[in-house]
C-alpha cells in the first residue's frame, strides 16, 4: 500500500483527494484542523503552513499540497504584506515540504509531486494580482523541478478554474454570482472538487509515469475557448 502526504487534506479540494485515495493509501493529513474521516489509513497530523516545523515522516511515495489563497483585491488596496503572505502560503510552503521530505520521497520506487496553480496564471482577470503572481511561482517551480528530478521523481500541477469548495465561497456566495461565474465558461460549468481530485489521483498514479514538469488547466473551456 503506497503512502501519500497531503498537506490540507481536511477540506475542499485536498479532502476531496483524501476521499478516494483512503480506502488504498495510506494518508498522512497535515493541516490546521483535522478531517471529518475516520479510518485506519489515516493519519492526521496538526500543521499550519506558515508557523510550524514540519514533522519526521518515515515514508512517503507521493506529495500533495493543497494550501492556497483567493486574494481578490484591486493593486491600490493589496499590500506588500499580502503579496508576501499569499507568496508564502502558496510558494514558500510548497518549497519548505518538498525539501523537507525529498530524502523520503527518494526512498520510494515511484515516487511524484502535486502542486496547484490557476487558470488565472493564464487568463489575465482583474483583481488578481497577487494569486496570479504567487501560482505562476508555482508553475515555474514545477518545471523546474521537473527538470532537476528527472527521471527519479516526477512533479506535476493542476490549475483549475472556479471550484466549489469553501476557498472560493466568497465567488459563489448566491445565485447570481453562480450563475454568472457558469455562464463565462464555455462549458457552463462549475468544477466540482471531486472531478479535481481525479485528476490528481491519476497524476499520482503509475497511470502516468510518463508526465512530468506539467500544468493541467482544468478550466471548463474558459482559457482556451472564446465563443
Amino acid at each position: 500500500m503506497k503512502t501519500v502526504i497531503i498537506i490540507g487534506g481536511s477540506k475542499g479540494i485536498g479532502n476531496a483527494i483524501l476521499e478516494q485515495l483512503l480506502e488504498t493509501h495510506k494518508i498522512i493529513n497535515l493541516s490546521r484542523t483535522a478531517p471529518d474521516q475516520a479510518h485506519p489509513n489515516l493519519q492526521h497530523i496538526t500543521y499550519n503552513v506558515l508557523n510550524d516545523e514540519l514533522p519526521e515522516i518515515q515514508t512517503a511515495d507521493a506529495l500533495i499540497y493543497c494550501p492556497g489563497s483567493i486574494n481578490l483585491k484591486p493593486i491600490t488596496r493589496l499590500s506588500l504584506d499580502e503579496f508576501r503572505q499569499d507568496f508564502e502560503i502558496n510558494v514558500l510552503g510548497a518549497i519548505k515540504v518538498i525539501q523537507h521530505y525529498l530524502p523520503v520521497l527518494k526512498q520510494s520506487k515511484q515516487p511524484s509531486i502535486l502542486l496547484f496553480s490557476t487558470v488565472a496564471t493564464k487568463l489575465g482577470m482583474p483583481f488578481h494580482a497577487s494569486v496570479a503572481t504567487s501560482k505562476s511561482g508555482i508553475e515555474g517551480l514545477v518545471k523546474s523541478l521537473g527538470a532537476e528530478f528527472a527521471p527519479n521523481i516526477r512533479i506535476n500541477a493542476i490549475a483549475p478554474s472556479v471550484t466549489d469548495t469553501d476557498l472560493a465561497s466568497k465567488l459563489l456566495r448566491n445565485d447570481k454570482m453562480v450563475e454568472t461565474i457558469t455562464a463565462r465558461h464555455p462549458l457552463k460549468k462549475i468544477l466540482k472538487p471531486e472531478e479535481v481530485a481525479e485528476m490528481a489521483v491519476f497524476l499520482i498514479s503509475d497511470k502516468s509515469a510518463s508526465m512530468s514538469g506539467q500544468i493541467f488547466p482544468m478550466d471548463s473551456g474558459i482559457v482556451t475557448f472564446k465563443l
